[in-house]
């Protein structure tokens, strides 16, 4: 008999320990569980997150694509104005060059020519001098006139 309640303690000893293990067991479920909870609200969280990061993104898409067609058509508007400013600069160009050979041109001419521009100068200063005394004499002329005008008219009123 006495291995009857050996036999008998053993089976309670191994119920209690089955106990124990089912306590044990379900105290780690039940924490497992409550993390596994909290990380099911937690992914709730970031799933709404989530959708408003891509609203915000598309949104900022749509705005980078307006932006991306409004700075191509200035581009494009730009590169008209450059080319017209670039046109002006070969333009300014051209003209500096003609000027430039319309100078060299004078000055050679005039290199060339300094004798009979001389002369014209002399000639032109000789037809002043002429004119002024031209002008000289008419002046006389006008008041020597005036003057016998005026003697007249002074001994005609006397008599």
């Amino acid at each position: 008999m006495d291995w009857q309640i050996v036999l008998y303690i053993a089976a309670g000893i191994a119920a209690i320990a089955f106990l124990v293990l089912c306590v044990a067991i379900a105290v780690v479920l039940f924490s497992v569980k409550k993390n596994l909870d909290h990380v099911a609200s937690t992914l709730d969280g970031l799933d709404g997150q989530i959708q408003g990061i891509t609203r915000e993104s598309t949104d900022l898409l749509h705005k980078s694509n307006r932006l991306v067609e409004d700075i191509q058509g200035k581009s494009e508007k730009l590169n008209a104005v450059v080319d017209a400013v670039q046109g002006v600069g070969y333009s300014v160009t051209n003209l500096n060059d003609s000027v430039d050979r319309v100078t060299n041109s004078i000055t050679h001419n005039i290199s060339q020519n300094e004798d009979k521009i001389s002369q014209v100068v002399q000639w032109s200063n000789v037809a002043m001098e002429i004119a002024d005394k031209w002008q000289v004499r008419q002046q006389q002329r006008n008041r020597a006139y005036s003057k016998v005008n005026t003697d007249v008219d002074v001994k005609s009123e006397n008599l």
